[in-house]
């Protein structure tokens, strides 16, 4: 056995007292939550170098979602003088001698849970489960994590995510006692959220800017509906309106983009100087077009990380050490992977799952001095902004009591959520994208939207765009990102046009005279949402009963629908008031 040597990590306060907390009680499982970017693998390799100084444990076996992951525990296992193999196969049998133990993934502990118990029990083992819910993620994978480990001497799970798997499916080793509702819950012995790190300044702050924009589409009757992200009434217009929204061939996802990217520029002058952002797509195809599109907007060719791309983990450690300041992935990032320059995300992607968003979101939290930030540019649309609300909130993992008659709408919500993708295939089937644009809707900060309401900022310079954390309130950032939006939106369709000028001309459509009239009712429609910016400036009543009285005095559809008639109309009512 490798000789140990000391680590010299500096332990954070909560680490102490989550090693505290395993020490005074001991007991053979024991399960840790802490929020994304708070020190997970720290503080379960701080607890095997005491198990192993002691004589307590002669191995250490860790289980990790991704191939990927397993190098970066077997990294991080080095600087604390312990040597795991991160690469022991399945046909590899009797773990090599002079080695403290391996890493392995879900994946390899299903295709051979008797090897792995094996392995377990020859020594006495401390085995680390690293994202404990991936365990639930179906029956196969569980019932192998519990057949491998459950004769381990000491087991430690993490999760730095909100649990969540189907009614029915218990994740192994984790401890659930009654809700008093007829279900079960999870029970942590040690939790850290994102709210106790962003006071003890562990995680960055997070800034989650909302874009919304009018989306245009045709169902499968030929019909065209346009829709704002804002206001789109169902949750099926909702969906159409989002992935048409998302389509690379519209304005909204290059406007995003220079958002993200003016963003970068700003952290680059102000402290930040290898600040770095990811684009999430929904598959592999829009992450391709995506990276077109920010090759044309930021004039920089992109990281492009795709999970079957065999380089994929070598091109993550490159763009985490420097190199080009945006990566374009569909879920290679999204979970575990350290990145600590990110600082900015694009949520360009149709996912909307908790388990999901915290895993992302996790990527550009993590903090390395108090002056850093975060932001987050997500479309404005209710799932996406409720789950940003609800960041902040510690959840447990919840098993739900068997679902009656009654409750079989809430069931199919369920599902669907897990599965967004299959639940949109049905939608897309009806569905051809036509257009759509991108307008600034407003800031989250503390479970609330503030809106550029108040008029423009009290502060003045490049310089200060989006500030220090505290140097602004909500309400001056939301005004700094409504200045800059023009300047973007003419930024983004620029791109477009060289594009397209470089382009060979194409066949006219034969809706040619319909696609102008859509372009001249969006100039309508952006010129009717400035005058009612400029008139909420002036007199204090808030945007949206602005329009109340809008549609009041000019009947007809919401703006988003409004026929160029009643959008010229609206503009010289609101002309007329101020």
């Amino acid at each position: 056995m490798p000789e140990r040597r000391p680590t010299g990590t500096r332990l954070r306060v909560w680490q102490r007292e989550a090693l505290a907390k395993y020490e005074t009680e001991p007991r053979k499982d024991f399960l840790l939550t802490a929020t994304p970017g708070a020190g997970k693998t720290t503080f379960a390799l701080s607890l095997a170098v005491g198990l192993f100084s002691r004589r307590v444990i002669d191995r250490l076996i860790v289980v990790a979602p991704t191939d990927h992951l397993r190098s970066q525990w077997a990294e991080a296992a080095e600087r604390f003088g312990i040597a795991l193999a991160p690469n022991l196969g399945n046909s590899v049998g009797p773990v090599p001698s002079d080695l403290h133990g391996y890493v392995t993934t879900y994946a390899q502990v299903a295709g051979k849970p008797t090897l792995h118990a094996a392995r377990a029990t020859t020594r006495r083992s401390l085995v680390i489960l690293d994202e404990i819910h991936h365990a639930g993620d179906g029956l196969s994978w569980g019932e192998a994590v519990e057949h491998a480990f459950a004769d381990a001497g000491r087991r430690v799970c993490l999760t730095g995510t909100p649990f969540r798997t189907r009614i029915g499916e218990r994740i192994p080793f984790v401890r659930y006692e009654p809700d008093g509702q007829g279900g079960l819950v999870s029970t942590a012995d040690f939790s850290y959220g994102y709210a106790d790190a962003l006071r003890d300044h562990v995680v960055r702050p997070v800034v989650f800017a909302a874009y919304t924009g009018v989306s245009r589409w045709r169902n499968s009757a030929g019909e065209v509906i346009a829709a704002s992200l804002t206001d789109a009434g169902t949750k099926s217009t909702e969906q159409a309106a989002w992935r048409t929204a998302l389509d690379p061939k519209g304005d909204w996802v290059p406007h995003v983009i220079a958002a993200m990217d003016e963003r970068l520029t700003q952290l680059r002058r102000s402290g930040m100087p290898d600040a770095a952002g990811l684009v999430l797509a929904s598959d592999q195809e829009d992450a391709r077009a995506y990276a077109s599109i920010v090759q044309r907007v930021t004039g920089e060719k992109p990281y492009l990380i795709l999970s079957d791309d065999p380089k994929a983990s070598s091109k993550i450690a490159e763009f985490g050490a420097g190199g080009p300041r945006i990566a374009v992935c569909v879920r290679m990032v999204s979970e575990g992977v350290d990145v600590p320059r990110a600082a900015c995300l694009a949520w360009l992607t149709s996912y909307r799952t908790p388990l999901f968003f915290a895993q992302a979101v996790g990527r550009v939290v993590r903090s390395r001095g108090r002056h850093e930030s975060a932001t987050v540019f997500l479309p404005a649309v209710r799932p996406l902004l409720a789950l940003a609300a609800e960041l902040e909130d510690e959840r447990n993992h919840v098993l739900p009591p068997p679902a009656g008659p009654s409750d079989s709408l809430e069931l199919a919500d369920e599902l669907t959520e897990e599965q967004p993708e299959q639940a949109e295939s049905a939608l897309l089937q009806e569905w051809q994208a036509l257009e759509a644009e991108a307008q600034f809707a407003h800031v989250l900060h503390g479970g609330r939207a503030v809106t550029p309401d108040a008029g423009p900022p009290a502060v003045d310079g490049e310089e200060d765009f989006l500030g220090l954390p505290g140097l602004l309130s909500p309400e001056q950032t939301a005004a700094l990102l409504a200045q800059r939006d023009g300047e973007l939106r003419k930024r983004a369709t620029q791109s477009r046009r060289v594009e397209a000028d470089q382009q060979p001309e194409q066949p006219a459509e034969p809706a040619g005279a319909a696609v102008g009239s859509w372009r001249a009712a969006a100039d309508l429609r952006r010129e009717v949402n400035r005058l009612v910016s400029v008139l909420a400036a002036r007199t204090g009543v808030p945007h949206a009963a602005l329009h109340a009285q809008i549609r009041a005095a000019v009947p007809g559809p919401a703006s988003a629908s409004a026929s160029l008639e009643v959008l010229e109309s609206r503009r010289e009512y609101l002309m007329g008031r101020l």
